[in-house]
């Protein structure tokens, strides 16, 4: 595998770009700026579920139940806490009542009511055949309504018996939304000035350039540290180190592991890290040239050496899962499962599918995940030495990724409830880009087996439910898993900050506070 290690080390350095500077004003607090690989266009909660859009809007907007993440040393705990909501229970297996705080303010001055919250899940924001967002909706799909039963007191009802609504209500989608300002704005006009609870409110949206966000002083865990927060879009890593290095930002994200070193050294930088609830995988659509036969996707998988991307690309901080299967899912976790690597296997399956040399082209992008170009240009070496001839293509945005003729892509999937269905499900069900767009067509057996975990309240059966849901998505191979990434983050030494598990950035005075 020396070509492949070569391929790591041959990419070209990136130039800087040039200090933004803010004025003081006459708040003392510090303003802290990031500076990121990339910004979301849009800032609705529900529409933006990336890691550059969760990465913002978590500091816009509250959920009712909040994970504890600081509760845990590895800051990944699934533990839950009141938040929006004092108190909930349920009222047998299809309903959990909520009482609200009542000392909660929207950035507009509105105060926080059941109506906000029936407004959120319930509109055609994301509830219903005709939802804006319906990839929105898969995150809560047995949801059958939500109702106010006063002013600070609302009733959740699912259509099934649902295990995880407590947990679906503290994730990724849970977001409340202020409905004055909603219907006032619209769809198009909230996604660019959004009104949430959150410790910040938006000042200012440049696509691709910056977002800037001001403190919400009224904010009820209490007045956030930073009397703002300015995200920079700084796409090339040698501009976002050399800002940081030069005061001209205050943190950066996505710092690939041979930088560390360096930023270690470095006088007034601090580097923390976490391994995410999330992996990289690679995607491979059904209806490429080449890919419609399941032999040849599971041929693709096979042939990648993931303990070599792990050690030669992330100097051993990442983590090869147990396939797509992770310890966080507590008794669901399946054990004695991993992911092979097994050149023999992998070409003796090229000849069975009858792959006969055809190109199979990788298309990445460049800044969007850290490592994922180093990464696929060592993937196409180890597909060529089973004989796969494979090529790869950069591109600047998902569009570009999955246009026509699309073979092989990359994409990340991260465990956003302590579940299968938190992940594996939402990532690649009925509602994900792959099966409403057509690239993951072999479903029957993966969708059955995931109806029927979303309606299980017995553990042991959801445990089958989700080895043969698993075993369905292995057979047919839409895709495989590369590893959990590590993220680094360096920043000023008195920025005290700690990463979660998630993109999620706690900016709340509880996880930010400066030296």
């Amino acid at each position: 595998m020396d070509l492949s290690r070569r391929a790591v080390l041959s990419l070209p350095a990136l130039a800087a770009t040039p200090r933004l500077a803010l004025a003081q004003g006459n708040d003392p607090r510090p303003l802290l700026t990031i500076g990121v690989a990339e910004l979301p266009p849009t800032l609705e909660p529900a529409r933006e579920l990336s890691n550059v859009g969760t990465r913002v809007t978590y500091s816009i907007f509250d959920t009712l139940i909040r994970r504890d993440f600081l509760g845990t040393p590895d800051g990944g705990g699934s533990a839950l806490q009141p938040h929006l909501a004092l108190s909930w229970e349920r009222n047998g297996p299809h309903q959990l009542t909520l009482r609200l705080r009542d000392d909660v303010l929207f950035h507009n001055g509105d105060r926080l009511t059941a109506e906000d919250v029936v407004y959120t899940f319930t509109s055609r924001r994301m509830f219903g055949p005709d939802a804006l967002m319906p990839e929105a909706r898969s995150y809560f799909a047995t949801l059958a309504g939500v109702e106010a039963l006063g002013p600070h007191v609302v009733r959740f009802t699912t259509r099934v018996p649902d295990v995880l609504l407590e947990q679906r209500l503290a994730s990724w989608c849970g977001w409340i939304v202020n409905r004055r300002a909603y219907e006032e704005r619209g769809f198009d006009g909230f996604s660019r000035a959004p009104i949430g609870t959150g410790p910040f409110k938006v000042r200012e949206l440049q696509t691709d350039q910056r977002i800037i966000l001001d403190a919400f002083d009224e904010y009820f865990m209490g007045r956030p540290t930073a009397r703002g927060v300015v995200f920079r879009q700084i796409p090339e890593l040698a501009a976002r180190v050399a800002a940081l290095q030069s005061g001209g930002v205050d943190l950066i994200t996505n710092v690939p592991p041979d930088q560390v070193g360096q930023l270690r050294r470095t006088a007034g930088v601090t580097v923390r890290s976490v391994v995410l609830a999330n992996v990289h995988v690679l995607t491979f659509d059904e209806r490429g040239a080449g890919m419609g036969d399941r032999r040849v996707r599971q041929a693709l998988g096979l042939a990648l050496d993931r303990k070599l991307l792990v050690d030669t690309l992330w100097d051993g901080a990442a983590v090869v899962p147990p396939s797509h299967n992770f310890p966080e899912y507590g008794p669901m976790f399946l054990e004695g499962r991993s992911l092979r690597f097994d050149q023999a296997a992998a070409r003796r399956l090229l000849r069975e599918g009858g792959y006969r040399g055809e190109e199979i082209v990788y298309r990445t992008m460049p800044n969007y995940y850290t490592n994922a170009l180093k990464a696929a240009q060592v993937a196409v070496e180890m597909w060529k030495d089973v004989g796969i001839n494979a090529k790869l293509q950069v591109v600047e945005n998902f569009a570009q990724m999955r246009g026509a003729g699309q073979q092989i892509g990359n994409n990340s999937n991260s465990t956003r409830l302590p579940d299968p269905l938190g992940s594996l499900w939402i990532s690649w069900g009925p509602a994900s880009w792959f099966q409403v767009n057509g690239a993951f067509r072999s479903t029957e057996a993966f969708n059955a087996a995931g109806r029927a975990l979303e309606a299980e309240t017995d553990p042991a059966a959801r445990k089958v439910l989700f080895q043969r849901m698993l075993e369905a998505w292995e057979q047919e191979a839409p895709g495989t898993v590369l590893y959990q990434p590590a993220e680094f983050y360096a920043m000023r030494s008195r920025v005290q900050w700690r990463p979660y598990t998630f993109y999620f950035m706690d900016l709340r005075p509880d996880n930010l506070r400066f030296g």
